[in-house]
């Protein structure tokens, strides 16, 4: 463990330089040739890291032991930026990753992270089930990753210290973080706010001492960062549904037989209702913490919301075949 863990937490500079034969060396070091490694970013009981560790265990079960997977959770072998670049390299074989870290790769993964894209989880779950979902996986090829399955993220809305949000007008002058992303700057932005970009393990300090008013997260990302404690007004505006992606290294899928090819994207399409089931049993048991603590949730009117975000869509869709994946995504619509 200390020897992958060594081999892999290097810097950018000496992974751009070279580095990923060392880093595939010492991701194999000590294990076994049918020994594949995982990494994510969430702790070992999230749902989607023990979606992987299922997957894991279906492959291992199928191969009679032959295939197995060694998960690294918490974010032991870095953040997602860091690991995919490794993963990227052979250094890593799985990742999950968010959609944010994708988006500077490959244009198409965009178009899924647009704010008041989806409608609802159903329209996001149904419309990345089907071609358009393997669509945008098999985009991310040519960058050296094998799309596998979308995992959920949960519809993020927006919680404050101040008050209530009912119109955009109420966000007028907030100080709300964000992530590093440009696509949630120009949201934040579009509906009159000021956004902060900052670390997610900064935010309750930040919120208890007023350097920031609010954020934006899904139930159980409000909930287990103790944010509801001292944010107490959550305006379900549910702006992005974003999912998140599990992803393979090309260099290690190359090496593999197209049997067992094949039983690994089965695997991990069967995976994702596992995730989800685990997903939706945390969200319940997140939204009665809140709600029993007191939080003032109230619902809003999306459309003056999504209003705004014309101009945000115009900014990030900038190819044909961007506002073309967008239109399909829309014209989906709610699963009947």
């Amino acid at each position: 463990m200390n020897d992958l863990l060594a081999s892999l937490q290097v810097s950018r500079r000496t992974i751009l330089a070279g580095g990923a034969a060392a880093l595939a060396a010492g991701c194999s070091r000590g294990l076994g040739p049918g020994v594949l490694t995982a990494t994510d970013t969430h702790v070992n009981d999230y749902p989607t890291v023990q979606a992987v560790i299922r997957f894991g265990k279906m492959l291992e079960r199928a191969t009679s032991g032959r295939l197995s997977l060694r998960m690294y959770p918490g974010g032991q072998l870095g953040n997602e930026r860091d690991t995919l670049e490794i993963t990227t390299f052979g250094g890593l074989d799985f990742n999950r990753v968010n959609l944010a870290p994708l988006n500077s790769i490959e244009p198409l993964t965009t178009v899924a992270a647009l704010p008041f894209l989806f409608t609802s989880i159903e329209h996001m779950r149904s419309t990345l089930d089907g071609p358009i979902g393997d669509e945008i996986l098999a985009s991310l090829e040519p960058h050296g990753l094998i799309g596998l399955c979308f995992y959920d993220s949960g519809a993020r809305s927006f919680y404050n210290t101040r008050g209530p949000i009912r119109t955009p007008d109420d966000m007028r002058g907030l100080k709300l973080r964000v992530p590093g992303s440009d696509l949630y700057i120009a949201m934040v932005q579009s509906l009159g706010a000021d956004a902060v970009p900052m670390p997610l393990d900064e935010v309750y300090q930040s919120l208890a001492q007023g350097v920031i008013d609010g954020a934006e997260n899904n139930w159980p990302s409000f909930e287990s960062g103790r944010h509801f404690e001292v944010a107490r007004f959550y305006s379900l505006t549910r702006h992005l549904l974003a999912p998140e992606v599990f992803v393979m290294s090309k260099r290690r899928w190359d090496t593999l037989s197209a049997d067992d090819q094949s039983l690994i994207r089965r695997s991990a399409k069967q995976s994702v209702p596992y995730m989800r089931e685990l997903w939706d049993d945390q969200v319940e048991k997140s939204k009665a913490i809140i709600m029993n603590s007191g939080v003032e949730v109230n619902e809003i009117d999306p459309a003056p919301f999504a209003e705004r975000m014309r101009g945000v869509w115009d900014e990030f869709l900038t190819t044909p075949e961007q506002r073309d994946l967008a239109r399909r995504i829309v014209e989906v619509g709610e699963p009947s």
